[in-house]
């Protein structure tokens, strides 16, 4: 699995310098320059040089950096690909929009091979892919295998709840309608809200982790709703996800937060390694810890938690 630390990913319309300016100089571990849903059609053309520029004569620190490029029916936009493979000298990945198909990864994949002999800079250009619809969603497998590349998953969830025909009221959040009615003995009854987003988050991370790429979460819509964001975000870290899109900068540290181990968890990881080292050096494979098995399993959790601490 990857050790690129990307807990909080801000998304940035690429055709807004001033944005992209205080992007880099956030506290986000990752920035996506978006020139797709961000970027009004007229402004397509400015926003392609506007984020070569900023990639170009910005600092970006040690934040992981990618565009959202376009792609529509006829498939992804290669004159960005082409553009922003020979000219931006800084770009991590390129993050590729609605992906259904193997091919359009591999299409990706391609035009950069192509343009890695031009500048040889762009042999390191990693492809990440967005799933955001239902076609996307259950061909995830293939796609997570397609390409030696691909870096990471991001689930689309506002395109994914429109692909399914979700009635939903915020990009993120579940409709109130989701819910488990129950009626006990004396007709008295009882509703309990469900997550809507659970199978298919799910679903992506698995494929993730069994390819070896991080998984990103989508964003909160509700942007100025910090309590929020920050629960949301605690149920994709909860789930193994790596991090999690923000929309705006106010949400980058409680999401961030919500994906860094608490002080409690790091010395419980560390206690827990220390006592199988132990136990190792006595000739055992296990050891009980505070009334609890701990064994090799418990130490490749432990190592999670410290990974995720270590940035």
């Amino acid at each position: 699995m990857s050790t690129t630390i990307t807990r909080s990913v801000l998304a940035v319309p690429g055709h807004r310098m001033k944005m992209l300016q205080s992007a880099a100089a956030s506290a986000a571990d990752a920035v996506f320059i978006d020139l797709e849903d961000a970027v009004p059609l007229d402004k397509k053309a400015e926003a392609l040089a506007c984020a070569v520029a900023a990639l170009n004569d910005l600092d970006w620190g040690a934040k992981w950096v990618s565009v959202r490029i376009n792609a529509g029916a006829d498939g992804v936009a290669a004159h960005e690909v082409r553009t922003l493979a020979r000219d931006a000298r800084r770009l991590d990945a390129l993050l590729v929009p609605k992906v259904e198909h193997v091919a359009t990864v591999q299409d990706v994949e391609r035009i950069l091979s192509d343009e890695a002999g031009h500048r040889a800079g762009a042999r390191g250009i990693a492809i990440e892919a967005l799933i955001e619809t239902a076609r996307g969603i259950v061909n995830v497998d293939a796609i997570a295998a397609s390409s030696a590349r691909l870096a990471a998953l991001h689930f689309g969830v506002g395109d994914f709840s429109a692909s399914i025909g979700a009635r939903n009221v915020e990009i993120g959040g579940t409709h109130p309608g989701y819910a488990l009615t129950l009626k006990n003995d004396a007709g008295n009854y009882s509703t309990t809200a469900l997550d809507l987003w659970t199978y298919p988050m799910m679903r992506l991370l698995v494929a993730a982790r069994a390819f070896g790429l991080r998984a990103v979460d989508g964003p909160c819509g509700a942007f100025r709703d910090l309590v929020l964001t920050r629960a949301w975000a605690l149920k994709a870290a909860a789930m193994g996800f790596d991090g999690k899109q923000v929309i705006h900068p106010d949400q980058i540290e409680p999401t961030r937060a919500a994906f860094s181990p608490t002080e409690a968890e790091i010395r419980d990881a560390q206690r827990t390694i220390e006592a199988l080292e132990a136990a190792q050096a006595a000739g055992l494979a296990a050891v009980s810890l505070d009334g609890k098995l701990v064994d090799y399993a418990n130490i490749r959790m432990a190592e999670r938690v410290l990974a995720m601490a270590g940035a």
